[in-house]
Formats: structure tokens, C-alpha cells, sequence
């Protein structure tokens, strides 16, 4: 049960997160003092690499991570909720937009029938989210911030959407898949190998890639994030040993292939375009529910059974799944920074079958399992794999993910990590759903609005698993007068 573990806003002063993190055997770096600027770490600007024919500078330390969007229109266009979201984005302050969200570089390709999608017919539309982002950080007067677009194929986890695609009805499982592994086959319903995408296919989508790219830079965006990450195709091809052809095998140069192939094909289409690459640097069994207690709530995660060694994972122990094994995630940096991509952001797992390591909250999603450890370790455990990766490889600029769970916390914690070189940006995520000038606060000295902080309810997850918009329905007005939140709240309910 979630009771097993205190609340972070139980927690009353740094001391007493300290003191907690010290029971469970973590080490975060915490400063009891949060700075503003311009003497303050995280107003310090940081140079992110060549885009565009110039040297970009990050005018402070904070990024906006990109999260999967559930209320484009059928077509792929954004809707007014999309840019409202964007806007929000451009209000916060932050001096980086990890592509505000992820959008699909073919229909095919989309996590749920309501993402973006960049294609020819929707560029422009899509193009219009960064001249909205930019229109208001200008009227909010914020600095222009560098702004990327997430570009991904959701691979297992797509579904169906408007297109005649024969795939299943709209909304239900469309799995393309790079090999074949027995516990997430089952999860979305795969019998044959027909799902497997064949080299042809590959090659194709790396053409997808490539026009997506360009469009984004005709668009004005300054970077594109070739997503590898999450469990979705890019980051399942770098697991995929058992895959024959061009694109797979026991080798990591086999199974890297994919990712130069396109590095290669983004810069012929768009030259001087940026490059990042977020990247899950390791992974875990896939878990599931220890069935539910007494009062019906979800019981705490446990791996499924598995024989031994395990092979279905990047940057897992495969003698022992319960660990990680950073040596090819660190090979695979090296490489990628070799080849002139500095902007790694390191994330870790996947929402779908492992969300305590890839986002740590203590209220799970309807289709989740109740935290199986206080997720303090959870932050704990990414933010030292940002720490290694930095370390490892000094000329990566890194952004670091897990932040929101520290609540009020995040300022003290992120402002040590980033003096101390743990990191080179902060990736906030859920938590600029419900507080998204949390950034634009700090910066200027301005107390933290606490009634704003996410509390990590889950409810940007449930909702849109349920077929409803994603958003924070618990803390933003806009969202908590809306239908759906009477809905979702029936929903709760009956699960």
C-alpha cells in the first residue's frame, strides 16, 4: 500500500528529507539555501551545441521534458488544448523545450488516435505550436527558449486511429514491432510474427524520419529528439538480439545501426538541424500488480517470471534483471557524442510495464501497481544515472528526469546538482501540467506556490488510458471544471 511510505509533504524541512533519504540508503545532494538569479546554479545559461548554423545557448538550467499528447485532432493537427499546453510551456520560463510532446512521423506510428503528427499536411499546424510557445514566452516576458520537437514511432505500444489501416478499430492495439519478446507480446496482444517490422519497412521509416525532420526545421524548431526511449521502436531496436537482418543481433553495432541510419538521414535532409536524443539508459522485468488488497486497491509491482539470462532489455543486468548494466548505454552515448549529438536526456523504463523506475509517484494510474518501493529511491536511482552518464562522458549535455516526486523539494535538490555536475539541465515533466511557471518562481525568487505542486495522483495518465484528455485535473482550474473531471471521478471509482 502506498501508506507504507511517507509523503514528501510530510517531510517539513530539508533536514527531514535528508534525514529520510538516509534511511533508505540513497544519496541526493541538497541545498538548504534556494538561490535566486542571477547568482542562483540554475540561472546559469548553458551552451546546448550547434543548431541552426549557431552555437544555441540555454538561457538557464530548466527543461521542459516532452510528454505523449492525447487531444490532437484525428488528423495529426493540434488542437486548442494542444496549444494551450504549449503556451503554458513558453509562460514557464524554462530555457529549453525538449519538443513539448511527442508526434509521430507516420500514422502508423502513433502511441493513441489523438497525437500529434508531422507530416506534410500537418507541418504547418504543428509549426504553429512553437510560434504560439514563443509568442508567450515574449508576452510573459521570458527569454526565448531553444525548442525541439520529439519525433517517434510508437512501435508496440501504437494504436489505431482514424486510418483504414486493418490494424484493429480505432483506438485499439496496433503493434509494429522490431523482435519478438514473450511477456510484452502478450500485454498488447501479439500471436505470429506478422507484427514484426521487416527491413523494407525500416528503411522506410527511416525515410519518415528524415521528412519529418526537415519539416520541423522548415517549421522554425531548432532541434528534433529521435525518441529512444520508453519501450517504443527506436529504444526496443537497441534490445533486439534476437532479431536477424540489417537491423539486429547479439551486437550493439548491430543494433545501433538504426539510429546512425537516421542520424545520417536527418542531417541530408535538414542540415544544421539539432539532434537529441532521449534515451532510457536502462530498464527492469516487466512488472505487474501483486493482485489488490483488501480495500481493492492495486497491490505493490513485482516481476513477472522470466528464465535466466534475461535478453529482452538495454542496460539490464541480464543474469540479474533487478540491476542495471550501464556498459552498452554508456557505449551507445559515447558513440552518439562521437558523431557530434551532445544532447543526451536520460530517462529509464517504460510507462507501460515498469512506471515506478521511469516516473516515481505513490499513486499508481488505473492500469498500474502501487509503488513497490518508496519512490524517493526511484528519483534517486535516475538522478545518479544522469550523474554517471555526465561523468562518463563530460562533453554530453544532459538532461536529468524523475524530478517531480520531490515536490517541494525539487529547487533544493536540483540547485545542488547542477553546482555539483550531476547534470546540465532539469527535466520537469508532469509537474509543469499543474504548476508550469514552477521555473519562471524560482528564477526570480517568488516562494513556491505549494497548493500548485504536483502530487504525482496520477491522474494525467489515467484519464487519457481511459480515452479522456490528459491533464491535471486535481490542481488546474482549467481541467477541474471540464466534464471529464466528473468522469474521470466515476472512473476512479469504479476501478
Amino acid at each position: 500500500m502506498a501508506e507504507r511510505y511517507p509523503r514528501v509533504a510530510s517531510l517539513k524541512s530539508v533536514d527531514a528529507l535528508r534525514a529520510r533519504l538516509g534511511e533508505l540508503g540513497v544519496e541526493l545532494p541538497s541545498d538548504g539555501e534556494v538561490l535566486a538569479a542571477p547568482t542562483s546554479p540554475l540561472a546559469s545559461a548553458v551552451r546546448v551545441g550547434a543548431m541552426r548554423g549557431a552555437d544555441a545557448l540555454s538561457p538557464n538550467r530548466f527543461a521542459i521534458q516532452p510528454m505523449e499528447g492525447w487531444d490532437a485532432d484525428e488528423d495529426g493537427r493540434p488542437s486548442a488544448l494542444t496549444t494551450r499546453r504549449w503556451q503554458q510551456f513558453g509562460r514557464s520560463g524554462a530555457g529549453l523545450i525538449w519538443g513539448g510532446e511527442a508526434a509521430a512521423v507516420c500514422r502508423e506510428g502513433r502511441a493513441n488516435p489523438n497525437q500529434l503528427l508531422m507530416v506534410d499536411a500537418t507541418a504547418t499546424a504543428v509549426g504553429g505550436l512553437r510560434a504560439a510557445l514563443l509568442e508567450a514566452a515574449r508576452e510573459a516576458g521570458q527569454p526565448a527558449p531553444i525548442v525541439g520537437l520529439q519525433l517517434t514511432h510508437s512501435g508496440r505500444w501504437a494504436r489505431s486511429g482514424s486510418n483504414p489501416s486493418g490494424r484493429g478499430a480505432k483506438g485499439q492495439p496496433a503493434p509494429r514491432i522490431a523482435f519478438r519478446h514473450a511477456l510484452l507480446d502478450r500485454r498488447v496482444g501479439i500471436a505470429s510474427d506478422e507484427a514484426i517490422l521487416d527491413d523494407r519497412e525500416v528503411d522506410e521509416l527511416i525515410v519518415a524520419f528524415a521528412r519529418a525532420a526537415r519539416l520541423a526545421c522548415d517549421e522554425g524548431f531548432d532541434f528534433v529528439d529521435l525518441k529512444h526511449c520508453h519501450g517504443y521502436l527506436l529504444h526496443e531496436f537497441l534490445s533486439a538480439r534476437s532479431r536477424s537482418g540489417r537491423f539486429g543481433g547479439p551486437s550493439l553495432a548491430a543494433r545501433t545501426q538504426l539510429t546512425f541510419a537516421l542520424i545520417d538521414a536527418v542531417r541530408a535532409a535538414a542540415p544544421g538541424l539539432g539532434i537529441g536524443v532521449r534515451l532510457s539508459v536502462f530498464d527492469r522485468l516487466p512488472h505487474r500488480p501483486d493482485g489488490r488488497n483488501a480495500d481493492g486497491r492495486l497491490g505493490p509491482g513485482i516481476p513477472e517470471d522470466v528464465a535466466l539470462p534475461y535478453h529482452g532489455g538495454f542496460g539490464v543486468d541480464p543474469a540479474d534483471p533487478s540491476r542495471s548494466d550501464f556498459a552498452e548505454s554508456l557505449e551507445f552515448v559515447r558513440q552518439l557524442v562521437a558523431r557530434g549529438v551532445r544532447l543526451i536526456n536520460v530517462t529509464a523504463g517504460s510507462p507501460y510495464y515498469v512506471p515506478h523506475i521511469q516516473r516515481p509517484a505513490l499513486f499508481p494510474p488505473s492500469d498500474g501497481y502501487a509503488p513497490p518501493e518508496d519512490p524517493l529511491i526511484g528519483v534517486a536511482r535516475l538522478l545518479a544515472a544522469a550523474r554517471t552518464f555526465k561523468e562518463a562522458e563530460p562533453e554530453a549535455i544532459i538532461v536529468s528526469t524523475g524530478w517531480t516526486y520531490l515536490q517541494e523539494f525539487l529547487p533544493h535538490v536540483a540547485q545542488a546538482c547542477v553546482r555539483d555536475g550531476w547534470c546540465d539541465l532539469i527535466g520537469l515533466g508532469r509537474m509543469v501540467l499543474s504548476y508550469p511557471d514552477l521555473p519562471a518562481d524560482l528564477l526570480s525568487g517568488r516562494p513556491l506556490q505549494r497548493k500548485r505542486i504536483c502530487r504525482t495522483f496520477s491522474d494525467c495518465t489515467t484519464a487519457p488510458r481511459n480515452g479522456l484528455v490528459s491533464g491535471c485535473y486535481p490542481l488546474d482550474p482549467f481541467y477541474r471544471s471540464r466534464a471529464e473531471h466528473a468522469q474521470l471521478e466515476i472512473l476512479k471509482r469504479s476501478v
